[in-house]
């Protein structure tokens, strides 16, 4: 099946009809700002501000009921900016409310600022009728309501990015205190948050305490803490670097306090990853196509989280392009006349998603035989660049998950090899 962007635009611009009420709503913090249209742009009714509470989207219901009444609308459709996390709550409502809630993409919203008034000016009231004009021409899309496991997938691989960058904050911070402090320590434990490094460093961390030891002292510590600890040599060795260290000589209780507070946030960070990682897994187990796509060699359980919380249920998308229209992974071009300008990716979309499907490409290409030959065979015999190669290979991965769920089929390595050229 070929994909055409074009036959959905068409099909969004006509589900706008006569009958239709069109509201555009400017998404604010404490105080929305509602306008509306009819099919062919013309102003319907006065603005309406209100609160971002039950009272407030109870008075946008009402607002909208009687303008229907009045205007003789059969239907209503609200459209929207995804603005931060604002809009959440007010999309979910009118949800509910059996009302129909569709997105428009910020970037346009600006870009059509000058379309109603020819004018540079910036207001909520004109915002809101901005939003609404896009929605009746069809520049808009469908809110797509995921279950509850896909839910909890997005909001536990959002806080698992949190996490993440705390983790990485508090390693990088260390590593920053051990060559300020003991930079020698590095000739013992290349990584330093390896069990053994992170061992010396709550026990005895600067070069004065080691001088005074002897190696049974520090290897007793270690026992405390490891089960398996790093052996004689190695704890004599830190008492002959410590012995003749560079590292800084002054200020060691400041500098045992900041490393203090360092480990406890890496434990922290730590504890909390290892928790967020184990609710995924359990969760993917609640998802019955899920166990199908992890089976593909090469795909681990965080990339098809990562994937799954932005995209939702993949048997919702028609074909794996839009999958990659949901994540900007479609291609944009600039060309005029005889001027052909560069084709790049539009980056229109979840970034988180794009990530992971780039993630989980490069893993397939590491590690699941058909995908390697298919980039061996891309850059050998096609003469790609290899991340040509690579955007090329995560459209292939969009269409496998895509078809995969659709059709409920398990993963065929034989459907995903290269042809063999035909010999001569």
């Amino acid at each position: 099946m070929k994909y055409k962007m074009q036959e959905k635009q068409n099909q969004l611009i006509e589900r706008i009809s006569d009958r239709h009420l069109v509201v555009g709503v400017d998404i604010a913090q404490q105080v929305h700002v509602a306008r509306a249209v009819n099919f062919r742009g013309i102003v319907v009714g006065d603005p309406l501000s209100f609160e971002n509470n039950e009272e407030g989207f109870t008075r946008l219901l009402e607002w909208i009921n009687r303008l229907k009444t009045i205007k003789n609308f059969d239907t209503a459709i609200v459209g929207m900016e995804p603005t931060g996390h604002y809009w959440i709550n007010l999309s979910k409502w009118l949800y509910e409310q059996t009302i129909d809630v569709v997105t428009v993409n910020p970037h346009l919203v600006k870009k059509n600022k000058e379309n109603r008034d020819n004018t540079q000016s910036k207001s909520d009231k004109k915002d809101a009728l901005v939003i609404a004009d896009m929605v009746k021409n069809g520049y808009y899309a469908f809110i797509r309501p995921t279950s509850e496991a896909f839910e909890k997938l997005r909001v536990l691989m959002s806080n698992r990015d949190v996490i993440v960058k705390r983790l990485v904050s508090s390693i990088n911070q260390i590593n920053r205190w051990v060559d300020v402090v003991f930079p020698e320590m590095r000739q013992v434990f290349k990584d330093v948050k390896g069990k053994g490094a992170i061992a010396t460093l709550r026990l005895f961390p600067t070069p004065t305490e080691l001088r005074s030891m002897e190696a049974q002292d520090i290897i007793k510590g270690w026992k405390s803490l490891m089960k398996r600890h790093a052996g004689y040599k190695k704890a004599q060795s830190l008492i002959e670097l410590a012995k003749r260290s560079v590292g800084n000589q002054q200020a060691h209780d400041a500098y045992k306090l900041h490393l203090e507070q360092l480990l406890e946030e890496f434990d922290l960070a730590t504890t909390q990853l290892e928790r967020v990682e184990q609710e995924v897994t359990n969760v993917l187990q609640q998802i019955p196509f899920a166990q199908k796509l992890l089976a593909i060699k090469g795909i681990s359980e965080i990339s098809l989280a990562g994937i799954l919380g932005e995209a939702g249920d993949l048997s919702g998308f028609a074909h794996g392009n839009s999958l990659l229209r949901h994540g900007g992974l479609h291609l944009a071009e600039a060309s005029s006349g005889k001027w052909k300008g560069q084709i790049v990716l539009s980056k229109r979309g979840r970034s988180r998603l794009r990530r992971f499907l780039y993630l989980a490409t490069m893993s397939l290409v590491m590690n699941n035989p058909e995908f390697k030959e298919l980039h061996s065979s891309n850059v050998k015999v096609k003469k790609m660049k290899k991340m040509k190669s690579i955007m090329k290979l995560i459209g292939k991965l969009a269409r496998i998950l895509v078809g995969m769920v659709r059709r409920n089929e398990s993963y065929c390595p034989e459907k995903v090899q290269p042809l063999t050229p035909i010999a001569a």
